[in-house]
């Protein structure tokens, strides 16, 4: 049997970050079974090679076949072992409030088994958690919990469980996504039904198409913004919206800003951007706000 571990203690910063790693390890051989038990954090177990089973707290035994994740949740039990041929198997110990928005995006799923095509890139990046823990120092903790985001993200890219088709369809609703289109119609150039390009989309995105394409179209119009001095109009055109003022309410409440004021702050264009006077961008906010707060907005907005 071999085997090795270090482990971290988290201090309350690092705690406030959302995420922190408490521990990695790696074993390989007969291994003992482990559990029943209960954590109060999540694990991720990184089978690489072998065989073996998962019980559920029902009882129920899942065969395990590597390349293979097994995700430990907190408060709920769990109990495996490899067969006794042994397996060889990482392990990553992470804690914090964010792991609650990971699961949201998909990147901690429910299933406690999930099959993998493949572990090389993941083994890479618990190596450069396992070196961080071992070199120390002050940042030891942002150093191995960024090792952790990076790890999450892998596991979730080679994961084996998903639908193959989602990806081609992701690929098509991003370039289509500024086109004017709704998602009932971007389902029917795909062939599918809405039910249908949903699955497809969550199987690989962790959201929905609604939600992607919105994520796509802001991203344009901040760019658009950023390099270039069309009418906010104009933007909203070229980003799938005939409404001008359904883009700016969009884009405020998902933004924080109204797009002109984001132009403002973020301009690279190359020429000299037009100040935008107080009585336009209060014009543009009423619509939005009122006219009360969309005056108090733009005065904030232009000093």
């Amino acid at each position: 049997m071999e085997r090795w571990w270090q482990y971290l203690t988290p201090g309350p910063a690092q705690l406030r970050t959302g995420l922190a790693c408490l521990g990695v390890g790696m074993q390989r051989g007969r291994l003992p079974t482990v559990g029943p038990r209960t954590l109060d954090h999540w694990v991720a177990v990184l089978v690489t090679s072998g065989r073996g089973w998962f019980a559920e707290p029902d009882g129920t035994r899942r065969p395990v076949t590597g390349p293979a994740v097994l995700w430990l949740r907190p408060g709920v039990e769990h109990h495996y072992a490899p067969d006794e041929h042994g397996w060889a198997e990482y392990f990553v110990d992470f804690t914090g409030p964010a792991t609650a928005a990971y699961a949201e995006l998909g990147l901690l799923p429910e299933t406690p088994v999930v099959p993998l095509t493949g572990s090389e890139s993941a083994q890479r990046v618990v190596a450069r958690i396992a070196g961080a823990c071992r070199r120390g120092g002050p940042l030891v903790g942002v150093d191995a919990a960024a090792g952790v985001h990076e790890l999450l993200v892998e596991l979730r890219r080679h994961r084996a469980d998903l639908d193959p088709e989602g990806a081609p369809v992701l690929e098509v609703l991003r370039r289509d996504a500024c086109l004017p289109l709704t998602v009932g119609d971007h389902a029917r150039r795909a062939g599918m039904t809405v039910a249908e390009l949903r699955r497809a989309v969550r199987s690989v995105g962790a959201v929905g198409p609604k939600e992607y394409l919105l994520a796509v179209r802001l991203n344009e119009a901040k760019e658009l913004l950023a390099a270039s001095e069309l009418p906010v109009a104009a933007v909203a055109r070229r980003v799938g919206y005939e409404d001008p003022a359904y883009f700016t309410r969009i884009f405020t409440r998902r933004v924080g800003v109204a797009p002109t004021v984001f132009r403002a702050q973020q301009y690279r264009g190359e020429g000299q951007l037009r100040t935008v006077r107080r009585e336009e961008l209060a014009a543009e906010l009423t619509g939005l706000y009122g006219p009360e707060r969309g005056r108090a907005e733009a005065g904030r907005a232009t000093g």
